[in-house]
């Protein structure tokens, strides 16, 4: 069956999202129709509605969710209706390269980028007003209703808080794996970390699980650190306050730099001083925030060459599929809050809110 509900559409750039009936597909052969329960507002989202990550319109976005399976498509044996689920913005196929590495985790099936905006394959199952309505990542969470394909789904414990474990989904994961998987902060080591927002704060949530003895919080919204030393920050700077750049700050605070450092942002400005500010041998830079499209990056090359790691990470270097599911887990198991990084609960037909509250540093 077709079903008819809500969903947040984007029609073109720079423009609000419009509430519209649509028409949700019945899904296909190893696709999954999920009724989502709750969706976060991600930084991502935003840059396609402003242009910074290209995407083709109509779009429904929306990429961190939890949810609950409706109906299942032909040959699919892993869920059936009422499982709670997470979508997966990056997919886990288990057959392509980067799958079968122990060291890999962007399934080569992910949409990220190509931004095709379609289902594999190439069509769509979203309708309004006789339009086809891209996809955003495979996974388009802002409607009551989307179907997903079955790489780009995780099972979850059927007692999760969905409006909590959403975070899961992309923002919690991508900070907390960046610290614990791609950078493997160990106990007793420095780190820095670049913006203050809910991935940002779920990094310092990491390096402080994996032990760091010193975690010091940057961002230009000194509003941010009370909450950043809830989670764990020991320091907070506000680059504003001096004169000198950031990095000569964060050297002097530490003598020869931190041994981890993250740009949990996505400028390019602020990625050089990241990696500048970290150990001039041995520390490691990691970039968490997407990238501003169509922008290159200048550095000066001795930077790398005394031994500095420069790396970059994509929902926190997790295996998907694989780890979505523990993550919950381990949520349940009290290891780690997500509480603090939920700081506003509003219905659905407010979501053009949220993004204002995102925008505002809120």
């Amino acid at each position: 069956q077709v079903i008819k509900c809500k969903a947040a559409v984007l029609w073109e750039a720079n423009k609000p999202l419009s509430i519209e009936e649509v028409e949700v597909a019945p899904p296909k052969e190893h696709e999954v129709r999920i009724k989502i329960m709750a969706t976060g507002i991600c930084r991502s989202d935003d840059h396609v509605i402003t242009g910074a990550l290209v995407a083709p319109f109509p779009v429904i976005l929306g990429h961190e969710a939890a949810g609950v399976v409706e109906s299942v498509g032909q040959g699919v044996t892993s869920f059936k209706p009422g499982d709670k689920v997470i979508p997966l913005f990056i997919p886990q196929c288990g057959e392509c390269k980067n799958c079968l590495n122990t060291k890999g985790n962007l399934c080569s099936k992910n949409d990220l980028a190509l931004g095709s905006g379609f289902m594999p394959d190439g069509t769509t199952r979203f309708t309004c007003k006789g339009k086809a309505i891209h996809h955003f990542l495979c996974t388009s969470t802002f409607t009551e209703y989307t179907v997903v394909p079955e790489s780009s789904v995780a099972k979850i414990d059927s007692a999760a808080p969905l409006e909590k474990v959403c975070l899961i989904g992309c923002g919690f994961s991508t900070g907390y794996g960046a610290a614990l998987q791609t950078a493997k902060v160990e106990p007793g080591s420095t780190c820095a970390v670049f913006g203050l927002g809910g991935v940002g704060l779920s990094v310092v949530i990491g390096c402080k699980v994996a032990g760091a003895s010193r975690i010091i919080a940057v961002d230009i919204n000194s509003d941010k650190f009370a909450k950043a030393r809830e989670l764990g920050a020991t320091d907070c700077i506000n680059p504003k306050d001096f004169e000198k750049p950031i990095h000569e700050v964060l050297m002097e605070m530490t003598g020869q730099g931190v041994d981890y450092s993250f740009e949990v942002i996505g400028r390019t400005d602020t990625m050089t001083a990241a990696l500048a500010c970290c150990q001039y041998n041995y520390g490691v830079s990691v970039i968490v925030g997407v990238p501003p499209a169509a922008q290159k990056i200048t550095f000066d090359p001795m930077l790398l060459f005394t031994g500095r790691s420069w790396k970059g990470s994509v929902f926190g270097g997790w295996k998907s599929k694989d780890a979505v599911p523990k993550l919950v887990a381990d949520y349940m198991n009290k290891k780690f809050v997500l509480d603090p990084l939920i700081t506003h609960t509003l219905p659905f037909t407010k979501i053009n809110e949220g993004f204002d509250l995102l925008r505002t540093g809120k």
